[in-house]
């Protein structure tokens, strides 16, 4: 097992369910495809250990020139640059010491997780476009009673008067909901199918199908 790395990217798939112990589990299945080292941060240079990980993949068309040098070091190495393929996305791990991983080597899920670890997993919430207070954040809204015709899903009042005379940074109100990076602790792993790099998790994970997951 590698001791150093605890992380590894991977993509949501779907949601079903599996029996264990005669009972029924809500599982997602997520993506595990080998994620590649891109880049290696040191203490002497950068300030820190830590290792960049590549994951998916990406037409050479849509990658920058800038972006196709600092990764060819790893192409080389991991024999990929025939492929003409590129990671789709780049994550940084850190570490408290000096990695055992070099540029190009390859890191499976295997190499890090079990059947029955307790993991955390990281992805951004679906984006719900702009809306109100109590969509957002639960507002109860004004009664229906006391010739109430328009307020009852109003935010009702926003502050004080003449003290402090302003609306205090960070107040509840409408706007923009999700699309906020969420961390989901204490998920299981149920089962590992190597041969598909697929893994059965635990409950649900934020996130779209198909997005990023740490």
């Amino acid at each position: 097992k590698i001791k150093m790395i605890q992380s590894i990217l991977g993509s949501k798939l779907s949601m079903t369910q599996t029996f264990q112990d005669g009972k029924k589990v809500g599982v997602t299945m997520v993506s595990m495809e080998p994620c590649i080292v891109t880049h290696i941060k040191s203490l002497s240079k950068d300030g820190y250990w830590a290792v960049q990980l590549g994951f998916g993949l990406k037409k050479i068309k849509n990658t920058t020139k800038p972006l196709q040098g600092h990764l060819s070091p790893s192409q080389k190495a991991s024999g990929e640059q025939a492929k003409k393929v590129f990671p789709r996305y780049l994550r940084e791990v850190r570490l408290d010491s000096e990695p055992e991983q070099k540029v190009g080597d390859e890191i499976k899920f295997t190499d890090i997780f079990a059947v029955g670890d307790t993991i955390s997993v990281t992805g951004t919430s679906k984006g719900k476009g702009f809306a109100g207070g109590m969509k957002r954040w639960g507002f109860s809204g004004a009664g229906k009673t006391h010739g109430q015709s328009d307020r009852h899903r109003a935010p009702g009042s926003i502050g004080q008067g003449t003290t402090p005379g302003r609306v205090y940074k960070g107040k509840h109100m409408a706007g923009r909901m999700g699309s906020d990076t969420k961390t989901v602790k204490n998920l299981k792993v149920v089962s590992i199918d190597p041969e598909k790099n697929t893994a059965l998790l635990s409950g649900a994970i934020p996130g779209r199908t198909g997005g990023l997951l740490i």
